[in-house]
């Protein structure tokens, strides 16, 4: 498991990073070929709070090319201008969609917008094995400062809803806990958090 780091600093100061992993390595992959996109373009999607944005700004500030953030909240005009412009300058362009992971989830309106990015390379986060999941609750666990160790995390991963946000919420009712408690997250707060999100203790069964 490998992580990339951003040169941006999350609201407490720990920097930003995007951990790799099964559900994005192959999205990862595909920035290194950029410029053999189909008209140098790329629409990604993915799971709520699966890093679709940072992947976006990490692609920018890497100079691979442009990315435009929640582009289907974008004026269609505005959006099919700044793809003609990406044209004229040869600049590949990564254009990320949080409606959904389905194509058919953006209804776009107009016609030529319509087939220029459905002819682009469509990318998709995926979700997270356990490993993955292991790294994205120690990561969580660092950003709010929390003591979490692999054990705890390899632990919790075996039983937590499998999903980037359900990551997020874990690590989240864990820290409320043992804030309440006034207590270091124990085995008590993690199964204490466990039955808060997702309502068993017991590991899923592969």
């Amino acid at each position: 498991m490998s992580q990339i780091a951003l040169p941006l600093r999350a609201g407490n100061g720990v920097p930003e990073r995007i951990v790799v992993g099964n559900a994005n390595a192959p999205v990862l992959e595909a920035m290194a070929t950029c410029r053999a996109w189909p008209f140098r373009t790329a629409v990604l999607r993915g799971p709520p709070r699966s890093g679709k944005s940072l992947i976006a700004r990490w692609f920018a500030g890497q100079g691979l090319g442009e990315a435009i953030d929640d582009a289907d909240r974008m004026d269609e005009v505005d959006l099919f201008h700044r793809w003609n412009r990406t044209q004229e300058s040869g600049t590949p362009l990564l254009v990320v969609s949080g409606a959904g992971q389905e194509q058919g989830q953006w209804q776009i309106a107009l016609p030529d917008l319509r087939s220029r990015l459905g002819a682009a390379l469509h990318l998709t986060i995926t979700t997270p094995d356990d490993a993955m999941m292991s790294e994205l609750l120690l990561l969580h666990a660092e950003q709010r400062r929390l003591a979490l160790g692999p054990d705890a995390a390899a632990y919790l991963a075996a039983r937590a809803e499998r999903s980037h946000i359900g990551a997020e919420r874990l690590v989240a009712a864990i820290d409320r806990i043992s804030l309440e408690r006034k207590a270091a997250p124990t085995m008590a707060v993690w199964r204490e958090a466990l039955e808060e999100i997702v309502g068993s203790q017991e590991p899923r069964l592969l």
